[in-house]
């Protein structure tokens, strides 16, 4: 892991866990999404539309076996889900903003159910600008969110009522390779979800896209 992510992923994990000093993890969480987003942002900056659906690990395992424009939506279809769906009980930006439509995907899931060149037919058909689009907002709705969290709010758990809203979205697929993620994401409470997918979860995607740019 990036020496310098993975201290400030350990501050921030930290920080949130004692009143007194949840808000400075708040500030250090927001400095290492700010980071990993500059990242982000570099790959639109340096790479051209085919490099985006590169796949040169695609029989191995891990992360790195993705691409990176499939590896950047389903970091952030997973951010949307859990921040609105599941914390704040309100309307995904994929919706709410019609970037489903705007970004020409034919899909609305994490992508998790996808497999080697099931990911490239995939992120092929991806408007890359309408795609940074969507993780920007996404990022801001996010961080709109956690601004407003107390740290007494970092104890509760996904209500049933939210799981069964989740479940009726379509937005995680039945497949065996992708609905784990209800059960995972619905036993944890608020800071553990920070702690993984508003965090860890970006800082291991992007280094797989970052493996794979090295072999590009």
């Amino acid at each position: 892991m990036n020496k310098e992510w993975s201290e400030q992923n350990k501050k921030l994990q930290k920080l949130i866990k004692k009143a007194d000093t949840f808000d400075q993890g708040k500030d250090v969480l927001f400095e290492l999404r700010n980071d990993l987003m500059n990242t982000l942002l570099s790959f639109k900056k340096d790479l051209n539309r085919e490099d985006f659906d590169s796949m040169p690990f695609m029989n191995a395992d891990g992360y790195h076996s993705k691409n990176i424009a499939y590896s950047i939506w389903h970091i952030f279809r997973i951010e949307d889900i859990v921040a609105h769906t599941l914390i704040n009980g309100d309307e995904e930006v994929l919706f709410s903003e019609e970037y489903q439509r705007r970004i020409n995907s034919p899909i609305i899931t994490t992508g998790n159910e996808l497999v080697k060149e099931q990911i490239s037919d995939f992120t092929k058909q991806l408007n890359i600008d309408e795609l940074y689009s969507y993780i920007a907002d996404v990022k801001k709705s996010t961080e709109d969110i956690i601004c407003n969290l107390t740290f007494d709010d970092l104890k509760i758990k996904v209500t049933d009522d939210r799981r069964e809203n989740l479940q009726s979205l379509g937005v995680v697929s039945t497949d065996e390779n992708a609905v784990w993620l209800v059960d995972y994401w619905c036993k944890k409470d608020i800071r553990r979800l920070i702690q993984m997918p508003f965090s860890r979860h970006w800082i291991m995607h992007i280094e797989a896209c970052q493996r794979i740019i090295n072999k590009l």
